[in-house]
């Protein structure tokens, strides 16, 4: 018998509300609080034990793949697939791994690169999580997800917030809350009949267009730093959104979902310029036209997955309205699980 095929994989998230206020330096001055669930889309890892000297990345949704010889650790300035790479120094370092690894792992992602639905912090809890089944890491759900922040965060200085990997690694519906020196995840037990008609109420329009949320982060950062009342004051009213949307949920009151989704795109719009533009406001505008009652782009805005909420059976109505701007219109189906590992 050869060595046991070991596979990953992590659901991608919906941000219901509070966007935003898991980055620093907003959350560890004023605590962030956001409310998130996670859907049944994927990144997939698989990992498979080598005895050849040689790691191997295919990254099929991309289509790019890489062969090397001999690493022991991969140089920080090669920009090819650095999420990987930075996986696998992370990891050799933190658990003090002194022999080279040899292996193959390829890769895959249900939604591409921008979409705004957490697709590359998925994709580094997934494969982390692979990492830890082969080589037996003592990870609870926590340090999984902490440690996935920290080397997209730290070791490889991507801008983003704390929201990404906790929903891929707890999944569900979460209310969570952030500060200088904790996260806490608080799972929501929400009616499965209320679950079922927010499923039922809530399309996703796919623009067409990713980008790349680094720089719009890099906008919101800026204005924190430089004390921007407008901006600041936007991210108080997300948070106090995100309490307001847990209770809705909690009680059925999903009437009001498309409202309070409503009012966290208008404060989130006020967070940074980059975050809309005319395009991404003639679609929400001609929603809100066609029977929507409100709605956001999902992730840190400027493009990827707008999500709209409907009441009743408007939903037909605006989904002719949105297939006319040339996107992909997608219903919503939740995923009740975070990231699971299996050995074939």
């Amino acid at each position: 018998m050869g060595k046991k095929i070991i596979r990953a994989k992590a659901p991608l998230r919906l941000g219901l509300a509070g966007g935003g206020t898991d980055v620093s330096p907003y959350c560890d001055e004023f605590g962030g609080a956001i409310l998130n669930a996670t859907i049944n889309k994927f990144a997939y890892a698989t990992l498979i034990p080598l005895d050849n000297s040689k790691i191997v990345f295919k990254c099929h949704d991309i289509d790019e793949h890489y062969t090397y010889e001999n690493i022991n650790f991969f140089d920080k300035k090669d920009q090819n697939i650095r999420l990987i790479k930075g996986i696998h120094n992370r990891i050799k370092k933190e658990y003090d791994i002194i022999e080279p690894l040899s292996y193959q792992l390829e890769t895959y992602v249900d939604a591409p690169p921008g979409s705004g639905l957490g697709s590359s912090s998925t994709l580094v809890v997934a494969i982390v999580a692979a990492f830890s089944e082969w080589l037996g890491l003592p990870l609870g759900e926590y340090d999984l997800a902490m440690l996935a922040y920290k080397i997209e965060r730290e070791d490889l200085g991507l801008s983003g917030g704390k929201q990404d990997q906790y929903a891929a690694t707890f999944g569900g519906f979460n209310f969570m809350e952030f500060y200088s020196d904790r996260v806490l995840v608080n799972p929501l037990r929400i009616k499965q009949d209320y679950i079922n008609e927010l499923e039922f109420s809530l399309l996703l329009y796919y623009t067409g267009t990713s980008r790349l949320s680094s720089k719009i982060i890099d906008a919101q950062i800026k204005n924190v730093n430089n004390k921007s009342f407008k901006s600041i004051e936007a991210m108080h009213d997300l948070k106090h959104l995100a309490y307001k949307m847990k209770e809705s949920l909690l009680r059925g009151n999903l009437n009001d979902i498309g409202e309070l989704l409503h009012q966290g795109w208008l404060s989130k719009k006020n967070m940074a310029d980059e975050i809309s533009n005319p395009v991404i406001d003639e679609i929400y505008n001609d929603a809100l036209k066609n029977g929507a009652l409100g709605g956001k782009m999902s992730g840190a805005g400027g493009g990827g997955y707008m999500m709209f909420h409907v009441q009743n059976n408007n939903i037909y109505q605006l989904r002719r309205a949105l297939t006319q701007f040339g996107g992909l219109v997608e219903t919503v189906s939740f995923y009740d699980r975070g990231v699971i590992t299996w050995r074939v």
